[in-house]
């Protein structure tokens, strides 16, 4: 594998540094390289090169909108067999504590940056018939869709991201619809079954008056995909897409790992809209789902009891 790394990073160098580590998902290390220091994820899954390649592409779209802060991708690499490697850039982090604020103002203006083109395309065509079109200017393009431009994964589950233009649709289809199948394969869960063919029926009321611009996601925001180093806040191992902004705040009110700091800095930029609460129960339940597809049974219990309330 190192000598298949060293001739696909054209390297002379390539020591290994650090402990070896890795997540339930891939295996990770770190290398020093002519050109500096990476870090190379490994996974064997057959369904390997889609999940990074999914992943460079998330990385890339967070990286041009220069609201965040990630690691560069640089190379995903078929392994002999079955699985592949990606290759990043190194970067030396700790735990979030110092730059929790800061992280809840750039995801905020992660959000923002979608709405923000959208308002600088009417600007230039409310004036392009008096100084006409800049030439060969390559500005932000506004998404006016939800979706994403290829398949993302999270965790080892991959997501179809086709494009909707309507965010309860995308969400109920692309999102929860797609979890609830894979338990219904796994599991025949006739509890869970019952449950979500009612509130399946109620998700589009939930989101009555309140206006969806999309935004692009990091997909995956829970406190193991953030971190610090002496410069900022810094996330990695997204799953992005052009969601409803919401979303993100789910899963990082779950699990822990984000204080209060993050939450008041980004609602300073983007204000809790009505019904909020309620939205994020259902967000929440999505990752709750993944967790039960992903861990097994132990999840059944939260999954169902969501559910319930989203239902009263």
């Amino acid at each position: 594998m190192e000598k298949l790394l060293k001739t696909e990073l054209k390297t002379s160098i390539l020591k290994a540094f650090g402990s070896s580590g890795g997540g339930y998902i891939s295996q990770g290390q770190s290398y020093e390289t002519d050109s500096g220091r990476v870090f190379v994820k490994i996974n064997h899954k057959p369904q390997a090169r889609k999940m990074f390649e999914g992943e460079m592409a998330s990385l890339e779209a967070i990286q041009k909108t220069n609201t965040l802060r990630v690691p560069q991708p640089i190379k995903v690499i078929d392994l002999p067999g079955e699985g592949a490697m990606f290759v990043i850039e190194y970067l030396k982090m700790k735990n979030l504590s110092k730059y929790s604020a800061k992280l809840g103002e750039q995801v905020a203006d992660l959000h923002l940056y979608n709405q923000k083109c959208g308002g600088k395309l009417k600007k230039e065509e409310n004036s392009v018939g008096r100084f006409g079109k800049g030439a060969g200017r390559s500005e932000p393009q506004y998404v006016d869709k939800f979706g994403f431009h290829t398949v993302t994964c999270c965790g080892y589950i991959q997501q179809v991201n086709e494009w909707q233009s309507d965010w309860p649709t995308f969400f109920v289809r692309h999102r929860l619809q797609a979890q609830m199948d894979l338990i219904e394969r796994d599991y025949g869960d006739r509890e869970a079954r019952d449950l979500w063919s009612q509130l399946k029926l109620k998700v589009p009321e939930m989101f009555c008056g309140v206006e969806i611009v999309p935004a692009l996601l990091h997909g995956d925001l829970w406190a193991g995909n953030v971190a610090e180093d002496e410069f900022g806040p810094i996330v990695f191992d997204p799953a992005s897409f052009y969601g409803h902004s919401e979303f993100e705040l789910a899963i990082s009110g779950m699990f822990g790992g984000f204080n209060s700091s993050f939450f008041s800095a980004y609602h300073s930029k983007i204000p809790k809209a009505p019904g909020f609460e309620k939205r994020n129960k259902l967000y929440q339940l999505f990752n709750y789902i993944n967790h039960w597809n992903h861990f097994g049974t132990e999840y059944r219990g939260s999954t169902l009891t969501v559910m319930r309330r989203l239902l009263k």
